[in-house]
């Protein structure tokens, strides 16, 4: 990034280190619009060069290289780049800045969104799990620092290192639900189904979403066991049941049988990111299922949820808004939690 740019100085500085490759030279110039040279070597790889008379010079480099001497040769040409832009410019030069480089079109995909938009490529070495199932695509993958990684039509959901999710939205750890009764909306990796079991409650009860089904389970209970442990090997247990129906019409059902809830846990995978919820089914989603789950919750109940990642402020703001529309008057307290696998505050 120069200071002030001299597009065709730019140019002629730069040509030697791409024509020195042997590499075949095209040049674009438009009036006030800079320079577009694009450098072609004979095994495939090419060079992009964007010169911007503001001062932004851009090297795109692709190559299609599987072993160490062609990434040798890629960083070489880089280096040679910037010592030619330091060598001409350096008084004019403001910054140099290389991003490592991206990988396209391997076997495993490394690379997955954050809630508020962010590329984060992670250290995944292994293709666990990959079906699609009715309703959505299941991966599971493996990363060196989180474990394994459940991820439903590319939304990161949860990995084997994230108990301070699971503890999150159970409460964390200020909770006793002892001979309570539990109702787990979503929740089909059993994290937490795993980890309230565990507490001695007196029934929970854990109904999944249609868009959380039989093969998200199936592969959880194999693949992800250190967070579900055995729970999901029966859908029946001592103190435990899991129903695979659409959560909204058990909801129902539940309301008008009069059956109620010390806790009702909310782990479904829709998670409002628009902040127009009239031009929005998700927020009529959330709004459904935030009513219906208050008329199966005692009064002296409590609804433990996700809510967003923490720098989607007016989708969260928006959600608080939400509460003040119920049925019911309600309260409502929120706590932020870094969840390992996310890469960010939730």
């Amino acid at each position: 990034f120069f200071l002030a740019a001299d597009c065709n100085a730019i140019l002629k500085a730069l040509q030697p280190v791409f024509q020195e490759q042997g590499m075949t030279e095209t040049v674009h110039n438009w009036e006030d619009h800079g320079y577009l040279a694009t450098y072609i070597k004979k095994n495939g790889s090419f060079a992009n060069l964007r010169i911007h008379p503001h001062g932004l010079v851009l090297v795109d480099l692709q190559s299609y290289s599987d072993h160490t001497k062609g990434r040798e040769e890629t960083d070489q040409l880089l280096n040679k780049v910037e010592e030619r832009m330091k060598e001409f410019f350096h008084s004019n030069l403001k910054r140099v800045k290389r991003l490592p480089a991206i990988l396209r079109g391997g076997v495993i995909d490394r690379y997955w969104p954050t809630a508020d938009g962010r590329l984060v490529e992670y250290d995944i070495d292994e293709v666990v799990y990959d079906e699609d199932s009715p309703f959505q695509n299941i991966k599971i993958l493996h990363s060196k620092q989180f474990g394994n990684i459940l991820i439903l039509s590319g939304d990161v959901n949860l990995a084997e290192s994230d108990l301070a999710y699971t503890r999150a939205i159970m409460g964390s750890g200020k909770e006793d639900y002892t001979g309570k009764e539990v109702l787990i909306l979503g929740g089909g990796d059993g994290g937490i189904l795993y980890e309230i079991v565990k507490l001695k409650p007196k029934m929970v009860t854990m109904v999944l979403s249609s868009n959380i089904d039989q093969m998200v389970i199936d592969g959880c209970k194999k693949y992800m066991r250190k967070t579900c442990g055995d729970v999901l090997d029966n859908l029946k247990g001592e103190c435990y049941q899991v129903l695979i129906e659409d959560c909204i019409p058990v909801l129902k059902r539940y309301a008008k049988e009069g059956r109620m809830f010390d806790y009702v846990i909310n782990d479904l995978t829709a998670v409002p990111i628009s902040t127009s919820p009239e031009e929005d089914s998700t927020w009529e989603f959330l709004r459904l299922i935030l009513d219906l789950s208050m008329k199966v919750l005692k009064q002296d109940g409590k609804y433990f949820t996700q809510g967003n990642c923490i720098n989607l402020t007016d989708a969260l703001t928006l959600y608080e808004e939400q509460l003040s529309r119920l049925y019911c008057p309600v309260e409502f307290s929120k706590e932020i939690v870094c969840v390992p696998s996310y890469m960010e505050l939730y």
